[in-house]
C-alpha cells in the first residue's frame, strides 16, 4: 500500500487539509493518507497543547485517511527524519506538503538525508510558487485540481479578530476551539 503522509502542526486543522488529503487521493496512485500531527514544533511559534491538536485533528473525516501518532507516541523533536524509523516498514510512503513550505524547505533538520529516503509530494497552494523543488520532490498537477490559500494561520487571526471560522473548519472543530477558548 502506498501512503501519504500529511505531517504538521494541525494548529488548527482545517478544510484545507481534507482539500489536500482528496486531491491526493484523486489524482495520484496514494491509496491512503495520514494526518500526521507532530509533537514537537521545530520552529519556534506558539501552538495549542499536543493534545488540543490531536483532538481536533481526530475530527477530521474522509474515507481512505487516518490519524497517525506516531510523533506524538515516540516525542519525536519535530524532525521529519527522525520518523523514518518508526514508519512501518510494509508499506511505501510519500511525504505531503504544500507549496508554501518549499522556501524554508532547506531548513529542514538533515532535509538532504531525508530527501534521499523519502519522495516528496508537493501540493500547490495560491499565492506559493512550486519551487524552488529539490530532487525526489513533484508538484501535483490535474487540470481539475482545486487550490486554496486556507491555513492554519489565517484561521487563528479571524478567531483572534472576532470573525466566523464555520466554513475553514469542521464543525466540530470550531466548537472545540471555542469551548476550550484556543487563539483568543
Amino acid at each position: 500500500m502506498n501512503i501519504g503522509l500529511l505531517g504538521g502542526k494541525f494548529n488548527p486543522p482545517h478544510v484545507g487539509h481534507i482539500f489536500m488529503a482528496r486531491q491526493v487521493l484523486d489524482f495520484t496512485d496514494i491509496d491512503e493518507v495520514w494526518f500526521l500531527p507532530n509533537y514537537k514544533q521545530s520552529f519556534h511559534e506558539p501552538v495549542a497543547s499536543v493534545e488540543d491538536r490531536l483532538a481536533m485533528t481526530r475530527m477530521l473525516t474522509l474515507p481512505n485517511t487516518k490519524i497517525s501518532t506516531l510523533e506524538i507516541d515516540h516525542k519525536l523533536d519535530g524532525h521529519t527524519v527522525n520518523l523514518l524509523p518508526y514508519l512501518p516498514r510494509e508499506y511505501k510512503y510519500t511525504f505531503i506538503i504544500g507549496s508554501d513550505q518549499l522556501a524554508t524547505f532547506h531548513l529542514w533538520g538533515s532535509y538532504l538525508e531525508l530527501l534521499k529516503q523519502l519522495p516528496f509530494l508537493v501540493f500547490p497552494r495560491y499565492g506559493y510558487p512550486s519551487e524552488p523543488l529539490y530532487e525526489n520532490m513533484k508538484v501535483l498537477g490535474h487540470r481539475d485540481l482545486i487550490a486554496s490559500n486556507i491555513s492554519s494561520t489565517k484561521i487563528r487571526n479571524r478567531v483572534q479578530q472576532g470573525f466566523s471560522i464555520k466554513e475553514f473548519v469542521p464543525e466540530n472543530v470550531a466548537s472545540y476551539i471555542k469551548d476550550h477558548n484556543l487563539y483568543t
